[in-house]
């Protein structure tokens, strides 16, 4: 049985999204979700939820099986097709188990059964949240970024160093370099910039992404800032 200050251990910092289309047990459920995770959002069918992961992103995808407009099979296997990496778990009836072979083919290993028991659901989300904290502190590089031999980013005290004087940067840069750095050669696109900033309780826009990528790129070396087209953008370490 998982406690619950050890589930909230690895929980306060992700973020959930919901599906289920019956509407007390979405909504009473998400109350319990509500109090381990740090945010929880709920969508009440399977077209809802694509939308808005289309939109944002999301540490966990809880999800039904049948549901109106797109089932939770489509749901899983879209959701897959933009982030193959993507944690998601499973609600199951007893008698949807026609439906459980092509989620495991998916890559799905994650299932609950129908009607919840909590402490399974809470045993299951404290694994995933267990494996997906661990992942991102092992994602993390060195608290020293090496952009090249004269410029660096001292990722622990957000300064930015150049032959050991420090390069002033605006707040909006900093949290910009912040996301680009923390993990290895991965590409960040406008969505995912964009919810970072909000989770700093910033607001930055695609345009304003480019103006800010301009202006830093004049204070760091412009090659440590790659721009993918139609992607996003990423940190270039030259060490």
């Amino acid at each position: 049985m998982t406690n619950s200050k050890e589930l909230l251990k690895y929980t306060t910092n992700l973020k959930l999204l919901f599906a289920e289309d019956h509407r007390e047990l979405r909504e009473n459920t998400a109350e319990i979700l509500k109090n381990f995770f740090g945010k929880v959002e709920t969508a009440e069918d399977g077209k809802e939820a694509l939308q808005m992961y289309k939109n944002n992103t999301y540490d966990i995808v809880l999800t039904d099986i049948r549901m109106p407009n797109i089932d939770g099979v489509e749901l899983t296997k879209r959701i897959y097709e933009i982030n193959s990496d993507q944690a998601v778990i499973i609600l199951s009836a007893h008698d949807e188990s026609n439906y459980l072979i092509p989620l495991i083919n998916l890559g799905v290993s994650q299932f609950i059964k129908k009607p919840i028991d909590y402490t399974e659901l809470l045993d299951a989300l404290s694994k995933v949240s267990k494996s997906l904290t661990l992942q991102k502190t092992k994602s993390l590089p060195t608290t020293k970024y090496i952009f090249d031999q004269d410029y660096s980013y001292d990722r622990e005290n957000r300064i930015v160093l150049h032959k050991d004087k420090r390069v002033y940067l605006t707040k909006y840069e900093l949290i910009f370099l912040d996301l680009l750095t923390s993990k290895e050669n991965k590409i960040f696109s406008n969505e995912d910039i964009v919810n970072y900033y909000q989770e700093q309780d910033e607001n930055i826009d695609a345009q304003n992404i480019r103006k800010l990528v301009s202006k830093l790129r004049k204070k760091i070396p412009p090659h440590s800032i790659e721009s993918v087209y139609g992607v996003g953008y990423r940190a270039i370490s030259q060490a």
